[in-house]
């Protein structure tokens, strides 16, 4: 006789229903982080949003009479007709399909997708809302159902990912939600049975920087659950920037934080206090680059990090090391290091920031 794999006893998700709620504790009194803020050009940061633009910011202005703008000018009024006649037939059409209908005028993808975010900018309405999608490059496994638009039902498995669906309408529960960086790291844990043995879970990856889809995704979850959300990183400024997007959101679409961010996510991993804490050798760590140690005084830099005291030591650490470990580097202790030892003791004693 088979029997269906169990998770962890329910004593193991302890600290996690503790952890959930103090989020749910702190979304009554009307915030999720502690109090800190700040400005920066167009943008403003709040503790309970991330990062959004404000009401009296910097516009620039097209104008159908001048030479310098004409063909911006069209190309808007291109995209905006077909964005009418998708709308009037409710149908929706992916950023890719809007460039390949005129690949030759449009030039580029960059330029489509830099004037739908105009456009939505400019009509203050989600992307979804002029029915214009973006294809799905993220990845979803683990204790996860929905049902797509067209009424098609989908049941995530724990050992086998699907791609991060355009839109939920239905969603089943679970413990917490694991944000994986990258792709590889996220299929080495499926391997490993991860979300088997953590069940109930869920795991998605954006494969490096996440496209909207992933993050929208990932609200969502937030939004109808409310369940503990934890990142999984590499210990370098590039994976803290990703991490960053996910909870405090990018300039590029701060227009539309309130639909993307997540500030109640935590750091659960890599960080550069466990490679000095698990003896990892220097020989598997990277040295930081000229552009790495960039990226790291401007992420110092921001307003958010006022308020992320424990991030800010952790940063400090790599700065002062001037190296850098991928997620990779715990092969060193053992092969299934990650899925086996790290990330259970993680997850059950709180080892989060």
């Amino acid at each position: 006789m088979a029997f269906a794999p169990r998770g962890p006893e329910a004593s193991f998700f302890q600290v996690l229903d503790q952890h959930r709620a103090s989020l749910l504790a702190a979304l009554r009194k009307g915030g999720g982080e502690p109090a800190g803020g700040g400005t920066h050009l167009a943008t403003r940061f709040e503790d309970s949003v991330g990062l959004h633009m404000v009401s009296h910011c910097t516009t620039r202005k097209i104008k159908s009479d001048s030479a310098k703008s004409v063909k911006t000018f069209a190309l808007i009024l291109k995209i905006l007709s077909m964005i009418y006649k998708l709308v009037q037939s409710n149908t929706y059409a992916t950023k890719r399909d809007i460039y390949y209908t005129d690949s030759q005028l449009f030039g580029n993808q960059t330029v489509v997708d830099n004037i739908i975010n105009d456009i939505s900018c400019m009509l203050k309405v989600p992307r979804r809302s002029l029915h214009i999608l973006s294809t799905s490059k993220g990845l979803i496994a683990g204790n996860l159902r929905y049902i797509e638009e067209d009424g098609t039902q989908v049941t995530c498995a724990c050992a086998t990912a699907v791609a991060v669906p355009s839109n939920i309408q239905g969603i089943r529960n679970a413990k917490f939600l694991l944000i994986v960086e990258k792709d590889a790291t996220f299929q080495r844990l499926l391997d490993d049975n991860f979300c088997t043995k953590m069940s109930p879970c869920i795991m998605v990856t954006g494969k490096g920087v996440p496209d909207l889809n992933t993050r929208l995704l990932v609200k969502k979850l937030w939004d109808t659950f409310h369940i503990p959300i934890f990142t999984l990183v590499d210990a370098d400024p590039h994976g803290i920037e990703i991490m960053c997007i996910y909870k405090y959101g990018s300039m590029a679409m701060s227009f539309e934080a309130h639909n993307l961010t997540v500030p109640a996510i935590r750091w659960l991993g890599l960080l550069p206090s466990d490679i000095k804490r698990l003896n990892i050798p220097k020989g598997t760590l990277i040295p930081l680059t000229k552009q790495d140690q960039m990226k790291l005084d401007s992420i110092l830099k921001r307003p958010y990090i006022t308020c992320q005291p424990f991030w800010r030591k952790e940063m400090e650490i790599m700065a002062d090391s001037k190296m850098k470990a991928e997620i990779q580097a715990l092969t060193f202790l053992s092969s299934d290091y990650l899925s086996r030892v790290y990330l259970p003791n993680k997850l059950k004693f709180g080892g989060w920031i």
